[in-house]
């Protein structure tokens, strides 16, 4: 799963649903896991934080609702956009999902291209560069699409890893992110790096975005790692 790829957690006890979802979220470009049931979504939650979950509400012993409750109530999980999958039509229904933290509610049978819009659409709130996106801060553009960065107007040189630390950064101004979270993001899970290489690596970012000028952007947080401004 390459760094900057989304992760979407599916969760769905049914093994046809399951692998269309899979089939259909593969094809769009996202990375994706798979979870049975209620249990096993928590564990692999704690395990590879998914960047959203598409989670069936009628699972057996714990179901989507719960899981979604437990997931709202942590501060580490919060954030993440759940979309709720449910055969439940009535509004009722639909307000409960709502009110238990899912970001969106879709009722089944459903349309996979809408339910992938509805992905996107989520996505972009939480990692808009992911979906291609045109990033700003201060007087730094970032367009995901294109691959360019400005500042100023003038066009920035940076390599990829800078441009993936710079889009995590913009994604979230202000957010103080450890060196182990950037490796996460921007390196992937499944790669070992040595947390120094982070510091290598802003340090270019710094000097790429400094080099016609202007202010250093990057904030180094003693003993918690680098925010954008």
């Amino acid at each position: 799963m390459s760094a900057q790829q989304p992760r979407v957690l599916v969760v769905e006890d049914e093994s046809a649903q399951r692998e269309v979802l899979t089939y259909n979220l593969e094809a769009e470009g996202f990375g994706v896991s798979c979870a049975e049931n209620g249990e096993e979504a928590l564990i692999l939650v704690d395990e590879d934080m998914p960047d959203i979950i598409v989670l069936d509400w009628m699972m057996p012993n714990l179901s989507g609702i719960e899981v979604c409750r437990r997931l709202k109530m942590r501060p580490e999980t919060r954030a993440i956009p759940v979309i709720m999958l449910s055969a439940r039509t009535e509004e009722v229904d639909r307000v409960r999902g709502l009110e238990t933290g899912a970001d969106d509610y879709v009722v089944k049978p459903y349309s996979v291209i809408e339910l992938m819009a509805r992905v996107r659409s989520q996505l972009r709130r939480v990692r808009p560069s992911t979906v291609g996106e045109r990033l700003e801060f201060d007087d730094i553009v970032l367009d995901a699409e294109s691959h360019k960065v400005s500042r100023s107007g003038a066009q920035l040189k940076l390599g990829p890893t800078e441009f993936r630390l710079l889009s995590t950064f913009m994604e979230k101004p202000g957010r103080v992110w450890s060196r182990e979270q950037l490796l996460d993001r921007v390196w992937g899970r499944d790669i070992y790096v040595d947390t120094r290489t982070v510091d290598v690596h802003i340090g270019r970012l710094r000097k790429a975005l400094t080099q016609h000028g202007g202010e250093d952007p990057v904030r180094t947080v003693r003993g918690a790692g680098y925010a954008l401004g």
